[in-house]
C-alpha cells in the first residue's frame, strides 16, 4: 500500500530531489549497452595503450563489472522493503540499469580484451582473479544485507541497506572511481566506445545516489535517531573493508599512476563524497557521537588512515601485523573513537596485555574515551592476547569465540565488563 513521505523539518540538499523527477530522468536517459561500437576501442587496446594501462584497465573495469552483477542479483529485496510506491518503481529501474551496466562491461571484456565466451558467466569467470580482498568482503556484505532485508523489511533495516549500497558502495567507492576512468580516457583520447558507455553508467549512478540520499532523508525525518544509528552502524561495520576495495595488487602504485592518479587521491575523493552525502541526508559527522570518520583530523590524515592500517596488516587479509608505533596508534585511536561512554561507569579502564608487544589501555572518563600506550592506570579488565591474534580480531579475520575457546584470548579481571564488550565497541 502506498504511503506519504513525512514533511521535512529543515531544508537540505535532499529536499531538492523528488522520486518523480528521478523516474522521469531514467526514462529520458535510457541507452543501449548492445549498440555501442567497440571497433576503435579494440584498435586502441592493441595498438595505443601501454601494458601498464591495459593492466590497470583490466583491474578497474573488472571491479566494476563484478559489482554491477552483484547488485543486479541483489536489488529485489530493496523493492519489497521500500515503503513508498514511488520508491519501489525507481528501484525497479535501478535493477534494470545494473543489468545493462553488466552487459556493457561484459561486451568490452569479450569483444575488446578477448576474455570470456560472450556470456555473463564466462566474463565473470575470466575476470574473477582481478578482484581485491576489500571488494570481495564488501560485496559479500551486500549479499548478506539483501538476505537480512528480505527477512526484515523494517525502516531501520531498509536504512541500513540503502546506506551500504547507495551511499558507501555507489557514492564513496564507485563514483570516484568512475571519475578517474573518465578523466584518463578523455585526456588520452582512448577507447571512445567505452568512454560513451561509462559516461552513461556515471549518469545512471548519479540518479541512484540521489535516490539513496532522498530515501535516507525521508527516513531521517520520520525517525532521526533510529536512522542515524542505522547509517553510522553500517559505516562502522564496513570501515575495515572500504579502504581495501581499491588496494592495488601487491601495493603496486603503477596500477594508479598508469591512469595519472593515486590511491591516496581516490581515498580523499571517497571521504569527501561520503561526508557530503551524509550532510545532504541531515547527518553532520561533526555533531554525532562516536563518528566513524575522524572528522576532527585534516582530510589528508583521515583519508590516509585506511592505507596505514592496510599496509600494517592491521586490516586486510594478511599476517603478520606490524608492531610499528604509528599504525598501532591509529588502530587504538579508532577503537577509542568507537567506544560508547554510556555503557560503563566513568573511570573504567580496559588493558590490552599483549603477550608479545607493548600494552595499551582504553579509558572511559567523564564522557570521553581515549587510548594510551603502556599501563598508566590500574585496569578493570585485561585482555591477554598476542598482537597478531588481536589484529585478526580487529580486522574481522577471526571470530572472538574461536579465540576464547582456544584460549588465545584470555580476559582477566571484571568479566561482567568483558560481557559488555560488544556494546562498548559496537
Amino acid at each position: 500500500m502506498a504511503t506519504t513521505a513525512p514533511r521535512p523539518k529543515s531544508r537540505r540538499a535532499a529536499d531538492d530531489i523528488s522520486y518523480t523527477d528521478l523516474y522521469e530522468r531514467w526514462e529520458r536517459g535510457n541507452w543501449s549497452a548492445t549498440e555501442i561500437d567497440f571497433t576503435q576501442d579494440k584498435i586502441d587496446w592493441e595498438e595505443k595503450m601501454t601494458d601498464e594501462q591495459r593492466r590497470t584497465a583490466m583491474w578497474l573495469f573488472s571491479l566494476f563489472f563484478h559489482g554491477e552483477d552483484a547488485v543486479t542479483d541483489g536489488l529485489s529485496p530493496y523493492i519489497d522493503a521500500a515503503p513508498l510506491e514511488e520508491q519501489k518503481y525507481f528501484i525497479a529501474t535501478q535493477q534494470v540499469d545494473e543489468a545493462r551496466h553488466s552487459v556493457f562491461f561484459n561486451r568490452f571484456m569479450n569483444e575488446v580484451v578477448g576474455l570470456g565466451d560472450g556470456s555473463i558467466a564466462g566474463g565473470m569467470n575470466a575476470t574473477a582473479g582481478q578482484l581485491s580482498w576489500g571488494h570481495k568482503m564488501i560485496f559479500q556484505g551486500l549479499e548478506d544485507m539483501c538476505v537480512q532485508l528480505r527477512a526484515d523489511q523494517s525502516p531501520h533495516q531498509f536504512a541500513r541497506a540503502i546506506t551500504l549500497y547507495h551511499i558507501l558502495i555507489e557514492a564513496s567507492l564507485a563514483q570516484p572511481g568512475q571519475h578517474v576512468i573518465e578523466a584518463f580516457l578523455e585526456q588520452e583520447d582512448l577507447l571512445p566506445g567505452f568512454r560513451s558507455g561509462i559516461a552513461n553508467v556515471a549518469l545512471d549512478e548519479q540518479r541512484h545516489i540521489a535516490f539513496g540520499v532522498k530515501a535516507l532523508a525521508d527516513l531521517y525525518d520520520a525517525d532521526p535517531k533510529g536512522t542515524e544509528t542505522a547509517v553510522l552502524d553500517v559505516l562502522r561495520e564496513n570501515g575495515v573493508f572500504i579502504s581495501g576495495v581499491a588496494m592495488p595488487p601487491n601495493w603496486d602504485e603503477s596500477y594508479f599512476t598508469a591512469f595519472n592518479y593515486s590511491y591516496d587521491d581516490l581515498g580523499r575523493d571517497g571521504v569527501k563524497a561520503l561526508e557530503s552525502r551524509l550532510k545532504a541526508i541531515g547527518i553532520d559527522l561533526h555533531e554525532v557521537e562516536r563518528s566513524p570518520i575522524a572528522v576532527d583530523l585534516p582530510l589528508d590524515e583521515r583519508a590516509d588512515r585506511g592505507r596505514v592500517l592496510l599496509q600494517a596488516n592491521l586490516v586486510g587479509p594478511d599476517r603478520p601485523a606490524s608492531r610499528e608505533p604509528y599504525p598501532t596508534e591509529v588502530m587504538f585511536d579508532a577503537i577509542a573513537r568507537a567506544g560508547d561512554v554510556h555503557v560503563v561507569a566513568s573511570g573504567t579502564v580496559i588493558e590490552w596485555a599483549f603477550t608479545d608487544a607493548e600494552p595499551w589501555q582504553i579509558s572511559f572518563d567523564a564522557g570521553k574515551c581515549s587510548a594510551q600506550r603502556g599501563t598508566p592506570r590500574k585496569a578493570n579488565l585485561k585482555l591477554v592476547i598476542s598482537f597478531d591474534d588481536w589484529a585478526d580480531l580487529f580486522a574481522k579475520r577471526v571470530d572472538a569465540r574461536k579465540l576464547l575457546l582456544t584460549r588465545k584470548l584470555r580476559p582477566k579481571g571484571n568479566l561482567r565488563l568483558f560481557a559488555k564488550f560488544g556494546k562498548l565497541f559496537p
